[in-house]
């Protein structure tokens, strides 16, 4: 038999595909945004998840979501026909994080800091057997003012998340493990992605545990070459790849079900004008931004491109010598920021290292060999999302609509990697047949 999961928050569905590789039927998952449910049910889909079959997906605010309406739901699927009683084995979710990270500004009220409220209560509505929260490492030093709790207890103004987390799952009836923080390399994934895990559990269930590594030593990592140099677009680099990694052909053949996949969709490619492609040479292999602006202080040769460009932003009656000359002994802050742009989190992947964090916008990594920014598919590689997942939607996109829209490149760059969710499920499903065995 199957043991039935709930995945809230779910985005396009990272923590859902580990969660299913690990052998978990969803039979509800929740988020509110409609790009992602494009993602998500078209994947499930290709999985056999049927929403109004043998699964349920709700696009809504998770403040109007509630366990009665839920199961009402439920048993409205043919598969769940005559069933009075839902019982659900692990509620999975990850609660919007963008107010507990450290890579901007945080603010003690911002309204995405509550939404995990909203998760506690469903946990004390559903009363699932097992609970697992996931979040960034921010969430362990945030602190909150006027947290209302599920039971309407009113907090103390700046006091800690994990405090205040302690806290209600002690009264809704929980007990939970101290949180770990899970570094997604250390599972497979080519990626440096750090995360807050919670494991918590009913009183009346033996306590859960975390996954141990699998690939926890250096020698072991998944290299950004071992993900990615298949997927080389243009003829003058494909020297650099010439057999396929272990890891790349479990991406091909896929991890969750056998979906062979030869040519993945999500390779659109930016269209770079000719100063940006000269820009991105500049580059070395794990080069950042920082780096690379106090490298070029020190004299750098550009190209004839970006020479053209320099002598159009800079202005001066100089030959191309004199330009040359200055470029190559003592350039000046106004030539190295005609070549450069603002852009402080950009850098140049290296090949044989993991992946820094994916984010959610598309240029913030140059591929290691081409010079170009990744596609959606070298982050989804990136990611440990087999070539099957299809991501759906804007491709990408700008501006004021970024508050609001969720491209590809954000469906890939928000999402928990697939094979670090795999992990926690699968000590999930264990301890689940451990508990099963016992009663036989």
């Amino acid at each position: 038999m199957k043991y039935k999961a709930i995945d809230l928050f779910c985005g396009a569905g990272g923590m859902s595909e580990g969660i299913t590789q690990a052998g978990f039927h969803i039979v509800y998952s929740n988020d509110i945004n409609k790009q992602v449910e494009q993602t998500y049910t078209n994947r499930h889909e290709q999985l056999g998840l049927v929403h109004g079959e043998n699964t349920f997906f709700q696009c809504e605010d998770i403040r109007n979501v509630n366990w009665q309406e839920m199961k009402k739901n439920l048993q409205s699927l043919p598969f769940f026909q005559n069933q009075q009683e839902i019982l659900i084995d692990v509620l999975f979710g990850g609660p919007p994080c963008q107010g507990f990270s450290r890579a901007g500004k945080r603010m003690k009220n911002d309204p995405r800091n509550f939404l995990f409220r909203e998760y506690l209560r469903l946990i004390h509505e559903i009363q699932p057997k097992y609970v697992v929260m996931e979040n960034v490492v921010g969430l362990l030093d945030t602190r909150l003012d006027g947290f209302k709790g599920v039971f309407g207890d009113t907090y103390p103004d700046d006091s800690l998340i994990t405090d205040l987390l302690a806290s209600e799952f002690e009264k809704i009836g929980y007990g939970h493990l101290e949180p770990r923080v899970l570094d997604a390399s250390d599972y497979g994934v080519p990626q440096k992605r750090r995360r807050v895990i919670y494991l918590a559990y009913r009183k009346d269930m033996p306590k859960p545990r975390y996954p141990q590594p699998t690939t926890p030593l250096p020698e072991q990592k998944v290299t950004v070459h071992q993900a990615i140099s298949d997927l080389i677009i243009q003829d003058e680099y494909r020297h650099h790849h010439t057999t396929l990694s272990p890891y790349q052909k479990e991406r091909k053949n896929g991890k969750t079900v056998n979906r062979f996949v030869d040519t993945p969709l999500n390779q659109e490619l930016s269209k770079h004008d000719k100063y940006i492609v000269e820009r991105f040479k500049l580059f070395q292999h794990g080069e950042t931004q920082k780096e690379i602006r106090d490298r070029l202080k020190k004299g750098f040769d550009p190209s004839p491109i970006l020479l053209e460009k320099i002598k159009h932003d800079c202005k001066n009656d100089w030959s191309d010598e004199q330009w040359l000359d200055i470029c190559r002994n003592s350039p000046t802050d106004d030539m190295i920021n005609s070549v450069l742009t603002k852009k402080n989190t950009r850098k140049r992947l290296a090949p044989n290292e993991c992946s820094p964090t994916m984010m959610s916008a598309g240029d913030d990594f140059i591929h290691p060999y081409e010079p170009r920014a990744l596609n959606v598919r070298e982050m989804a590689r990136l990611q440990s999302f087999d070539d099957s997942f299809v991501f759906l939607g804007k491709r990408t996109t700008g501006g004021m609509l970024r508050r609001v829209d969720v491209p590809q490149y954000t469906q890939v760059g928000n999402a928990v990697p697939p094979l670090l969710a795999y992990a926690i499920a699968s000590e999930m499903i264990q301890l689940l047949d451990e508990c099963t065995s016992d009663l036989s």
